[in-house]
């Protein structure tokens, strides 16, 4: 016997002394139908999934689609209400300094009379209705022109509370463009009537992440259309709208 016979016996033996822990197995539902039948019903299965998460964004396409518009072509309303998005070190971040430069030139043209800035301000270190504020009076737009609302901690708390407690009835709505469509669909479900600018970024990574996100969140607006749920804080009705809008303030 050679030398090459004698090590492939060694080692088969030594296989068979060793015993290898069995692989463990994975739980029913997560196996693979073994027939072609199972395969073909798990394909359906997860072609039904699939167009049941796209209904949402489709809803909001066909519902806000044509009310999208730039800030040279958007029509004249007395409010444009602007979205909070994020602050950095206190001040506006690059996204939400681009809404309020859109919003500063819809003043400037004439096209909204007074502004309703709507963010969090669920703790006292952090507070994105003034520091919207201050961005605005310090790029042109009067004090006197601009409401804050305290309790816009999502899209549809701002949308809700903009027409129960500031009496909104027909705003034009500044956003990033990836999100504008849920705003005007929100607020249309909350009774108002607007048009909405959705300013253009890079197609960065936060760009694509906010696009992503909006994949998700487009689930919760059909929701929040659809039952109306009240605002995770209401409060009593202000005038501060009106007062801004008849130059009170």
């Amino acid at each position: 016997m050679g030398a090459g016979e004698r090590v492939r016996r060694a080692w088969s033996a030594g296989r068979a002394r060793l015993r290898l822990p069995a692989r463990p197995r994975l739980p029913r539902w997560l196996r693979l139908p073994e027939t072609r039948r199972g395969r073909r019903r798990a394909v359906q299965a997860a072609m039904a999934l699939s167009v049941v998460a796209l209904l949402p964004a489709t809803w909001l396409r066909l519902t806000a689609d044509s009310r999208v518009r730039t800030v040279a072509d958007v029509p004249k309303a007395p409010v444009a209400v602007v979205f909070g998005a994020g602050l950095w070190d206190g001040e506006p971040s690059p996204y939400l300094a681009h809404r309020l430069d859109a919003t500063v030139e819809l003043y400037e043209r004439g096209k909204v009379r007074a502004i309703l800035v709507t963010g969090d301000n669920s703790r006292h270190d952090y507070d994105e209705p003034d520091a919207m504020r201050a961005y605005l009076v310090r790029h042109g737009v009067p004090d006197g022109r601009i409401v804050s609302d305290y309790a816009g901690f999502d899209t549809w708390d701002s949308c809700s509370r903009a027409e129960r407690i500031f009496g909104v009835r027909r705003a034009v709505l500044v956003s990033q463009d990836f999100h504008i469509r849920r705003a005007l669909a929100l607020c249309d479900a909350a009774g108002i009537d607007a048009y909405g600018v959705g300013v253009a970024e890079p197609h960065d990574v936060t760009w694509l992440f906010g696009g992503a996100r909006e994949a998700f969140a487009a689930g919760k607006a059909a929701l929040d259309a659809a039952f109306r749920p009240d605002p995770r804080f209401l409060g009593p009705r202000e005038d501060g709208i009106r007062k801004a809008l008849t130059g009170s303030r």
